[in-house]
C-alpha cells in the first residue's frame, strides 16, 4: 500500500521540535528529486524503477512513497523542478539588463546553451517518448503556465513601455526571437543530427545575428533614420 503525499503542505514549516511532518521536508524532497534525475537521465523512464531511485537518493522505500505515490508522479515532479529552475535563471538573466540588446544576448546564450545540453536533450526525448501515456506532462513541459514565451513577452513589454522597442504583436515577436536564437541547433540535437552541443563561438554568432535581425525590425532607432 502506498501513501498519497499532501503536496500542498510540502513546504510547510516544521512542526514542534524543529522537525518536519512526514512528506513535508523540502530538503528531503530535493534529495529524492536529485536522485531521480540521475536515475531517469541514465536509464530512461521505462527502465527506471522506484527501487533504483531509493538506492540513488539514499532513502528508504517508505520515505520515497511518502513524497511520491508512483514513478509517473516522481518523473513529473523531477521535470517540473528542472523546468522551474531554468525559467528562474532565464528571468534573472533578462532582468539584469536595462538595454534590450544586452538582455536578449544573455537570454539567447542561456537559452541555447541549456536547450542543447545533453541532459536536457535526453529529458526532452524522454518526455516525448511518454507523451501518449502522460499527455498532461508534455503539455506542461512544452507550454506550462510560465514558459519561455511568457518570460520573453514580459521582457518585451518592459522595453516597449520604456520606449526602446516598438512592437504591435508581442506574442509574434517573442516567438520570432526564440526561433531566431535557437537557429537549427535544437532540432539537430533533438533528432540526433548533431552529436555534440554547439560551441560557445557558434552560439555567439547565431545570437548576435538574431539580435541584429530582431532590433532591425523592432528597435526604435529604425524610426530615427527613416
Amino acid at each position: 500500500m502506498t501513501l498519497k503525499p499532501d503536496h500542498a503542505a510540502v513546504f510547510s514549516p516544521p512542526v514542534g521540535g524543529g522537525r518536519f511532518a512526514a512528506g513535508e521536508d523540502p530538503a528531503k524532497r530535493q534529495q529524492i528529486l536529485a536522485g531521480a534525475k540521475r536515475v531517469f537521465m541514465k536509464m530512461g523512464f521505462d527502465a527506471a524503477s522506484m527501487n533504483d531511485v531509493t538506492r540513488e537518493a539514499g532513502v528508504s522505500k517508505g520515505t520515497l512513497y511518502v513524497y511520491f505515490t508512483n514513478k509517473e508522479e516522481l518523473f513529473s515532479a523531477m521535470i517540473e523542478n528542472e523546468r522551474a529552475a531554468f525559467m528562474a535563471a532565464v528571468r534573472t538573466a533578462l532582468a539584469e539588463h536595462d538595454d534590450p540588446e544586452s538582455g536578449l544576448y544573455e537570454f539567447g546564450i542561456s537559452f541555447v546553451t541549456h536547450m542543447t545540453d545533453e541532459k536536457v536533450i535526453s529529458a526532452m526525448r524522454t518526455v516525448l517518448g511518454v507523451r501518449d501515456r502522460m499527455p498532461v506532462l508534455c503539455q506542461r513541459f512544452f507550454k506550462g503556465p510560465v514558459n519561455l514565451r511568457t518570460i520573453m513577452r514580459e521582457f518585451l513589454e518592459q522595453h516597449i513601455a520604456g520606449g526602446r522597442l516598438e512592437i504591435d504583436d508581442i506574442d509574434l515577436a517573442a516567438g520570432q526571437f526564440l526561433d531566431l536564437a535557437s537557429g537549427s541547433f535544437f532540432k539537430l540535437r533533438l533528432f540526433g543530427s548533431m552529436e555534440e552541443p554547439p560551441t560557445r563561438e557558434e552560439i555567439d554568432r547565431v545570437i548576435r545575428g538574431a539580435i541584429k535581425v530582431f532590433m532591425a525590425a523592432y528597435g526604435v532607432r529604425r524610426h530615427e533614420t527613416a
